[in-house]
C-alpha cells in the first residue's frame, strides 16, 4: 500500500458527505468539517489501509487540510522503509 492508492479527499468525503473536502485550500477543522468524531473515523479507515497514524505523536497543523493529512500518510510510508 502507499499514497497513490488512498484517496484522502474521497476518504473525507465518505466521512464529511460534504464536496467541500475537495477544494484545495479548506480548512477541514475551521469550517466544521472535522470534529472529533469525524477525526476518528479518519484514523479507523486509514488504518484499514494499513496507515497506523498515532494521534498524539503527529503535527497537528498537518490535520488542517487534505493535504496535510497526505503529507502525514506519506511520512507514514516513508518511515516504515526506514525501518526495514
Amino acid at each position: 500500500m502507499n499514497l497513490k492508492e488512498i484517496d484522502i479527499a474521497k476518504i473525507l468525503f465518505e466521512i464529511c458527505e460534504d464536496e467541500e473536502v475537495f477544494e484545495s485550500d479548506i480548512d477541514l477543522i475551521e469550517s466544521g468539517l472535522l470534529d472529533s468524531y469525524a477525526f476518528i473515523e479518519l484514523f479507523s479507515k486509514l488504518e484499514d489501509y494499513g496507515v497506523n497514524i498515532q494521534p498524539t505523536r503527529i503535527d497537528r497543523s498537518k490535520l488542517r487540510t487534505v493535504k496535510g493529512i497526505e503529507e502525514l500518510v506519506e511520512d507514514y510510508f516513508e518511515n516504515l522503509k526506514v525501518k526495514k
